[in-house]
């Protein structure tokens, strides 16, 4: 192709990028990829496209927990650019692949072949990362599109310009080859284990200029005359004689290093890196516009503040600063970081390697992995059951074709590896969640039965769990947690069964459902462990401890949001609860026990820098206290999220922390995935319109931000022109379409709050009988005793033995403290309307 023919294809190519990217407003503009690389928030800053299965990055720490993601914002020296890279996980793996331009003798080792940077060389927008290399004096661009990846690196004049390729780096090996093809060819292989303990990946690099040497290391050692070599160090160089600039361009596969050179010419048959480079920000601008902002606050003057880490409003030392685009910053940042994953996983031709590490072909649909799935659960997925509904039904697919390769749900599912990480089974909720917004292109009774195949496994504490209503702390550890995330698990069944009118299967779940209430003491609110058929002692509601998941009783015992109504009727009604729940955000006491770097963002015992708090703010909806759910969810965004790159709370966890903020700062967030209630908080924006799939919108108005940025209140509220009485919007009002307004003021309007209608989460089938209690007395004098005690809000009768026996409604009926005996057996069980409680058992 001449020159000229060729440029005016490049040409062509861009205008028609160009065009299709301005039928779209472009917020990539406020995508900020630095923000959450610091801190802990655990994100990396390169090229990606939309749930690509290639991440290209700079890898700049290689170990400890800042390090999970490959790259820390305050590091200084780069080893390299590798393929793969997990966003925001608490637990390290991935950065497979790593390519590194140097000139001079090739090295081998990654402290003698990394290269010093400078923070004012990089620059990262969605699709595209750029740095320098200070020791090469070299110039390194990264852009990527699906399954593959493209490096354009600028050389320096010499005749020694070198691309490690080093397939040893960061994870354990436990195979790898490397093969050169020709001299613009080279492909490879690499399994490894790391936090999946087995890994593969093959790759297929093409170079836009012919390389003059190159050579094999294994070992580190130069094997002379080797074009192929495998191993479990196996690193090599490519020489180019200076060359200027060279391209590099890599694709990848689960599969085979066929189908990496497959998706590689598929997805970039050329070396036109600006060309790829427009066609991910062309995908970037098509996902981001799914939400449309305005506003979010007019421009101010403003001073930094350390308090807060960021810019506040300041009548007195004005700065030039734009806080309703910061605000937008930090908005189209987390929608970005909410697009990073799951990851596509199947080749372009659909085929993938599954669980049982064969490989099978996606049939009409993209298979996906990194299901973080006990984070995300919680916003990542509702979200996207809103705005990429197509995707959501491939996760269902590829959520059934792990259960047909495993024999159960995904937990969390990394690399067609199980890695068991977190408790509960949330693709659960995921799959029922979908199904009642509608999507249902999916086999519903098989997913059934993979539901009720994982939660009654004999694994991490079901047995417990089914066998005495509740996980006990035993044998088991995290009991607390297990057994409210169980139950939320079992009310989604309950409700997906309901929707295929299975009723037998629905009365089983709703009563499992209910288990929650044999953790919760009712005499004190809190969610603790049961030991030995009494409550774990002694108990600090501050203490992290072996019970509770990252967390303590301050942050498990309001979740329960399957039941909200049942949960605040057992802490004394509205008003207890509601200054239950205000407590929490407002105690100054602090941690103890055991030391926890997940829980962080702490306001109080609230701590937003993990997820089982981020439903909590929007339960003071269902009290007369509803103002302060828009006063502390303002709050949350107001502190826990900057536009700095420490500006995440915490782990970012695959987009769960960076979801919630999409959610809330829409003014709606659903507290329980599977409900249709929409919980309303504050929204952040004078307009946000949601451009639904079904070629609908959906338009939320804010008529008090623009007016103050202490408007934080709500006044009113409108729906379609109308005025509107509820607390919460149903799904069907979103998915219809139509324009929701809320005015807002710099005051709690208490009166309004209490007209409007509160939502509702509320188990009234089936209800179960809480199990008793059992304490051993404290007494001066011999002989001990034994104490039973309900624990239910109403009165029952308990039934109990003391030889071992299952007790029944013809055993004794407990009405004073039973004297114990060496090697008693205590057995009770707690009875009302004829239906009994599980047993409960003391041995002493």
């Amino acid at each position: 192709m001449t020159k000229i023919s060729r440029a005016l294809v490049f040409g062509l190519l861009a205008f028609s990028l160009t065009s299709s990217a301005q039928k779209k407003k472009d917020y990539t503009k406020y995508v900020n990829p630095f923000i959450g690389t610091g801190g802990h928030g655990h994100t990396y800053p390169g090229a990606v496209v939309p749930f690509g299965m290639v991440q290209l990055s700079p890898d700049t720490r290689l170990e400890g927990w800042d390090g999970c993601s490959g790259y820390h914002y305050t590091d200084s020296v780069v080893y390299g650019f590798s393929h793969t890279h997990l966003s925001g996980t608490g637990i390290a793996d991935y950065c497979d692949i790593l390519f590194m331009p140097t000139t001079g003798k090739p090295q081998f080792k990654n402290t003698d072949y990394s290269s010093p940077f400078k923070k004012k060389n990089e620059f990262a927008s969605p699709g595209y990362y750029k740095t320098t290399l200070d020791k090469y004096n070299i110039n390194v661009e990264l852009t990527a599109s699906t399954r593959a990846g493209m490096h354009r690196y600028h050389y320096p004049s010499t005749k020694e310009a070198n691309i490690i390729i080093d397939l040893k780096h960061r994870d354990q090996v436990l195979n790898s080859w490397v093969e050169i093809i020709n001299d613009h060819e080279i492909r490879g292989y690499r399994e490894s284990r790391s936090w999946a303990n087995d890994q593969h990946v093959y790759f297929y690099a093409k170079f836009s200029k012919p390389f003059k040497a190159y050579g094999i290391a294994v070992n580190d050692e130069l094997q002379d005359g080797l074009k192929k070599a495998e191993g479990k160090n196996i690193k090599l160089y490519i020489r180019f004689d200076n060359p200027g600039q060279v391209i590099s361009k890599v694709g990848i596969s689960s599969v085979s290093a066929e189908g990496a050179l497959k998706n590689l010419d598929a997805e970039m048959p050329d070396f036109y890196f600006k060309k790829v480079q427009r066609a991910a920000k062309t995908q970037w601008v098509n996902a981001l516009a799914k939400i449309e902002l305005e506003g979010g606050g007019p421009e101010a003057k403003e001073e930094q503040s350390a308090a807060y880490g960021y810019g506040r409003p300041s009548d007195t030392k004005p700065a030039d600063v734009d806080y309703g685009k910061r605000k937008r910053t930090i908005f189209y940042t987390a929608l970005y970081h909410s697009m990073l994953s799951p990851n596509i996983y199947s080749d372009i031709d659909g085929q993938y390697r599954g669980m049982d590490q064969k490989i099978h072909t996606a049939d009409g649909f993209n298979y996906y992995t990194v299901f973080s799935l006990w984070d995300t659960f919680r916003a990542e997925h509702p979200l996207l059951t809103l705005i990429d509904r197509k995707r959501t039904l491939d996760f269902i697919k590829s959520f059934l074709a792990i259960y047909d390769q495993q024999g159960l749900l995904p937990i969390w599912s990394l690399a067609s590896n199980e890695t068991y990480c977190m408790i509960g089974n949330h693709s659960i909720p995921v799959i029922v969640d979908a199904y009642a917004k509608g999507i249902r292109d999916f086999n519903a009774e098989k997913a059934l039965d993979a539901m009720k195949a994982s939660v009654n496994r004999n694994q991490f504490g079901l047995d417990s769990y089914r066998k005495n209503g509740a996980v006990l702390a035993d044998k088991n550890q995290e009991s607390v947690s297990k057994t409210l995330e169980y139950a939320y698990d079992d009310w989604c069944i309950a409700q997906f069964a309901k929707m295929l009118n299975k009723p037998v299967d629905y009365n089983e779940y709703i009563q499992r459902a209910q288990y929650w209430k044999n953790v919760q003491n009712k005499d004190n609110g809190f969610m603790q462990a049961r030991v030995n058929g009494d409550w774990y002692k002694p108990f600090d509601p501050n203490e992290v401890n072996k019970n509770y998941v990252e967390g303590n009783a301050w942050q498990y015992s309001f979740l329960a949001p399957q039941d909200v109504n049942s949960l605040i009727n057992r802490m004394g009604g509205k008003a207890g609860f509601s200054a239950k729940l205000n407590e929490l955000f407002t105690t100054t006491a602090p941690l103890t026990g055991i030391k926890q770097s997940d829980i962080t963002g702490l306001i109080g015992q609230y701590a937003h820098g993990n997820e089982p708090s981020h439903h909590m703010a929007y339960l003071f909806n269902f009290t007369d206290d509803a103002d302060k759910t828009q006063f502390y969810v303002n709050r949350i965004m107001d502190e826990q999220y900057t536009d700095k790159p420490d500006g995440l709370a915490g782990n970012d966890d695959c987009g769960q922390m960076s979801a919630w903020y999409v959610m809330s700062a829409l003014g709606i967030y659903n507290i329980a995935p599977g409900q249709q209630q929409f919980q309303i908080g504050l929204p952040q924006f004078e307009s946000a319109v949601i451009h639904l799939e079904n070629g609908k919108k959906f338009t939320i108005l804010n008529s008090g931000s623009s007016v103050a940025r202490n408007n934080i209140y709500l006044q009113g509220i409108n729906l379609n022109k109308k005025a509107y009485n509820k607390l919460y919007l149903n799904y069907d009002d979103i998915a219809n379409g139509g324009e929701f307004e809320v005015f807002t003021g710099r005051l709690a309007n208490k009166i309004f709050m209490q007209d409007l209608e509160k939502s509702t989460s509320n188990i009234t089938d089936n209800l179960i009988v809480p199990n008793p209690t059992i304490t051993l007395l404290k007494t001066f004098a011999p002989p001990t005793q034994a104490e039973i005690k309900s624990n239910d809000m109403e009165a029952d009768v308990i039934y109990y033995t003391t030889d071992g026996s299952t007790p029944t409604i013809s055993s004794a009926v407990y009405s004073k403290a039973i004297p114990v005996t060496s090697k008693m057996i205590i057995k009770a069980i707690a009875v009302r309307n004829r239906k009994s409680s599980f047993v409960t058992e003391a041995n002493f």
